[in-house]
């Protein structure tokens, strides 16, 4: 088994985050291959401060350290705003070092026109700068809000968006494989 955390970033409220890391959870524990941990960064409530690094962690960044220790891989779900990330979510990123490297991570965008493009484009050289690995595939979501089917549903049933998970989680798993068979062999160092 893999084991997957997807990260929910906003932590706005009215956010939509949770109803596309809900719809995207579902079809990944419909795998046989995926153990996934929800992670909401809004329940997680990290500090905004961060330590020095003499200091110790507080408790709720040793928790959601743990957590994403435990995990072969990452899928960021992540609004845009103004074209960049959420702050909480790059405070989540800082928090953690090690508990990065080596590991892959996929993105899970919405937004406006850009579907969250703008985003995904830095969060790939922040992962990068960890020592993570970035895979190519990711699903973004321009004007999100057109998804919606007429029953109140979301997405409907012909988004292309159903069609981008089997590949995204297929490279997602092979990286995932890989990097841990690697790391088992021989630990990452920097």
């Amino acid at each position: 088994m893999v084991r997957l955390a997807v990260i929910i970033a906003s932590t706005r409220n009215g956010r939509f985050g949770p109803t596309v890391a809900e719809w995207f959870t579902v079809r990944a524990r419909r795998r046989g291959d995926l153990e996934v941990d929800l992670v909401d960064l809004a329940e997680t409530r990290l500090p905004s401060t961060l330590c020095d690094h003499d200091e110790a962690v507080p408790p709720r960044v040793a928790e959601f350290g743990a957590r994403l220790a435990a995990a072969d891989a990452f899928v960021v779900v992540t609004p845009e705003y103004n074209q960049s990330f959420p702050a909480p979510l790059k405070t989540a990123i800082d928090w953690l070092y090690e508990e990065w490297h080596a590991k892959p991570v996929a993105f899970v965008a919405y937004g406006r026109e850009s579907g969250g493009l703008y985003a995904v484009a830095q969060l790939r050289q922040v992962f990068t700068e960890l020592h993570a690995v970035p895979i190519a595939a990711s699903i973004t979501l321009p004007c999100y809000w057109d998804l919606f089917a007429a029953d109140g549903s979301w997405p409907k049933a012909t988004a292309a968006c159903n069609a981008a998970v089997t590949p995204l989680l297929d490279q997602l798993v092979w990286w995932a494989r890989a990097l841990r068979d690697a790391r088992t062999a021989r630990p990452f160092t920097v």
